[in-house]
């Protein structure tokens, strides 16, 4: 009920801003010399993925608009660390009464750029989605730039189909895969399909990584990494009677934060306990069979209890937190894997671009786009099916058995993605150029990596090697 009223006072807020604008007749100003943009997120709190996307987000739109050109702000919740993720972005604290906080915050900017990858989905929980489609819907009714950038759609609600419907007609949507722009199509809204922002991330060198590695036991053994969530747990949702219930001491352990709450109870508990055992039952066989030495890491600040119970099943393996490491540091941690088995997104992506034979362990629609994207449908398990245990112990050996293939296919992929981020730039441009012309594209005659912000030699390299994957419109 609260999440539904909050969408509503939303679509309220967006309605009176495009009657304001209808009335004043107004255009959005010209901009000159600095592009002034929001980056709507869920950035600073503790998520290595949400922060690894746009920090790359930002490099590349200021590497599109020129140097010094970029005016970011980005929002910042909790993470004290991210003050130095972001280059020179201004952070800003978002506020749970969102549509008053936007209502006052969008006209400041030329533009919002909302840059959450689960912008169109019911998953987590609908309030997150509501803000970046709410600030996108603000910004469209001032005449202003409204992005979203390398996002997923997936299953909604019917408030947000509605509030999607309703006020995302005008924006310019880049998806990070087709599925995710059908999904959109059936709701009339157009969008370009594209790719995400991470693939340019480059952490710190593999040597930092193994000494925090050998600082908890491993000794240069094969090395596989496991990712768990609680699956079970989503979405959040806000809660004015457990929040006045919590004063009493119940729901605590499914608060999340101020009046927001994960799902919970016994069924909860029991596919979740169910979850951990299966991962940790075929983790178990196969390293003492071949010989691997097994990590469990949490890339996000909410896995921390699914890393430590699975951790504790494999009879105290070595834990890696990300609320321990800043994002450089962590996917360091990451790429040493030989093999690594997630249900995190981003720990698979951003490990690719390091040769990490990775399998997926889904919950929802973005791995397994991910994998079908990567041709390997049998890399991929789901959460709740009935025979995890014996799946993922098939997974692993075929991970083990073919890792020179799978690595060279995820290479291949790579490149793909990259051909695909930096046609993603140049239309980009493109668009900013046909809103603002002061900020259209100076060099249009530049190749296809002039589209993307400055990346490793690691990524030339695989470049180079796997030229033929670049998408032709990019190259």
């Amino acid at each position: 009920m609260l999440d539904a009223w909050m969408m509503d006072w939303m679509a309220r807020t967006i309605d009176c801003a495009q009657q304001d604008a209808r009335a004043q007749n107004s255009v959005a100003r010209q901009p000159k010399d600095q592009l002034k943009l929001l980056f709507a997120g869920y950035n600073g709190a503790y998520n290595m993925g949400a922060d690894v996307r746009v920090e790359e987000m930002i490099r590349q739109v200021g590497h599109l608009v020129g140097r010094g050109r970029l005016d970011a702000s980005v929002f910042r919740y909790d993470d004290p660390r991210a003050n130095a993720y972001f280059g020179d972005a201004h952070k800003l604290q978002p506020q749970v009464l969102f549509p008053l906080y936007l209502k006052r915050l969008v006209p400041q900017f030329d533009g919002v750029v909302a840059c959450e990858g689960s912008t169109f989905k019911s998953k987590f929980t609908d309030l997150l989605s509501a803000m970046m489609v709410g600030a996108m819907g603000l910004a469209s009714a001032q005449r202003k730039l409204s992005i979203a950038y390398g996002a997923e759609a997936g299953d909604m609600t019917p408030a947000l189909t509605e509030l999607v419907k309703n006020y995302c007609g005008d924006s310019y949507i880049v998806t990070r895969n087709s599925e995710s722009s059908e999904r959109l199509e059936k709701l009339g809204i157009d969008s370009q399909v594209g790719t995400d922002t991470a693939w340019t991330f480059e952490p710190l060198p593999r040597e930092y990584g193994e000494w925090e590695l050998r600082k908890q036991g491993w000794r240069g053994e094969p090395l596989l990494v496991v990712c768990p969530i609680n699956p079970f747990w989503w979405p959040v949702q806000a809660s004015f009677g457990k929040s006045l219930a919590r004063l009493c001491g119940m729901y605590r352990k499914s608060h999340y934060a101020r009046i927001f709450f994960f799902q919970s109870g016994p069924e909860v508990e029991r596919k979740f306990a169910r979850y951990l055992t299966a991962t940790a039952n075929s983790i178990r066989t196969f390293c003492k069979k071949r010989g691997y030495f097994p990590v469990v890491a949490a890339s996000e600040r909410l896995d921390r209890h699914a890393m430590e119970r699975l951790s504790q099943l494999l009879g105290g393996t070595p834990k890696f937190m990300s609320g321990n490491y800043d994002i450089c540091q962590f996917v360091s941690i990451l790429r040493c894997a030989d093999l690594m088995v997630s249900s995190r997104y981003h720990a698979v992506v951003t490990s690719m671009p390091g040769g990490v034979v990775s399998a997926g362990l889904s919950m929802d629609e973005r791995l397994n786009n991910l994998m079908h994207d990567r041709g390997h449908e049998h890399l991929l398990l789901h959460v709740e099916q009935a025979d995890l245990q014996e799946r993922l112990s098939v997974v692993l050996e075929s991970m083990h058995r073919n890792q020179d293939q799978i690595r060279d296919e995820i290479s291949e992929a790579v490149v793909r993605h990259l051909g695909l981020m930096s046609q993603m730039g140049r239309s980009l441009l493109h668009h900013i150029g046909d809103r603002y012309p002061h900020f259209a594209d100076q060099n249009p005659s530049r190749s296809w990596e002039g589209y993307l912000p400055p990346f490793s030699r690691t990524l030339h390299a695989l470049a180079e090697t796997h030229e033929e994957a670049v998408s032709p419109v990019a190259a």
